[in-house]
């Protein structure tokens, strides 16, 4: 199967980050819409950073192209500044992160509209059932990483919408 990117993709320079202010913010704009339209494509949440460094994303063979890996990083720190990315882990290893291509609090207004649509107001639901449920089926949510599932119902029980059982195997919506 081959990947399809933008046009900028096969643009060389774009494999380097430009010096000009103006230019770089909008390669920077380019790199995030890119990577957060792939992570989503292929339902990636969490990446190890030097393995996707080596994906297609990130290195165009037929160009012969790659972006560096202090680049890799600079890229990388903009989608976290926009909130789309968290490293998991000490910050300064920058080793593995969580990827948003929709962030915590969008997937957990999914699923608390889903629970209502659905009737599972005021009852006790597993995590399980969330993703990987009868009712989930054809859900944006259905098979969801648990770490990200957990950011979500956390986010809810901010808003009072949710309370997520202490051994995290359950949740109980209102």
């Amino acid at each position: 199967m081959t990947e399809e990117f933008p046009w900028q993709h096969a643009f060389p320079p774009f494999f380097t980050l430009q010096p000009h202010e103006q230019t770089r913010v909008k390669q920077l704009e380019a790199w995030r819409s890119m990577i957060l339209d792939y992570c989503q494509s292929h339902q990636i949440t969490q990446f190890d950073v030097q393995e996707i460094g080596q994906s297609a994303l990130f290195h165009n063979k037929t160009i012969q192209r790659r972006l560096s890996p202090e680049d890799l990083l600079v890229v990388l720190e903009d989608l976290r500044s926009h909130g789309h990315l968290e490293w998991d882990g000490p910050a300064k290893s920058r080793r593995k992160a969580h990827i948003y291509w929709r962030r915590p609090e969008e997937w957990g207004s999914l699923i608390y509209n889903w629970a209502q649509a659905h009737g599972m107001t005021n009852t006790v639901c597993t995590l399980f059932e969330i993703t990987q449920g009868d009712d989930a089926q054809d859900q944006a949510f259905q098979g969801l990483d648990q770490d990200l599932l957990i950011k979500a119902l956390k986010c809810l029980e901010l808003e009072s919408k949710a309370e997520l059982f202490p051994d995290q195997e359950g949740v109980k919506f209102f």
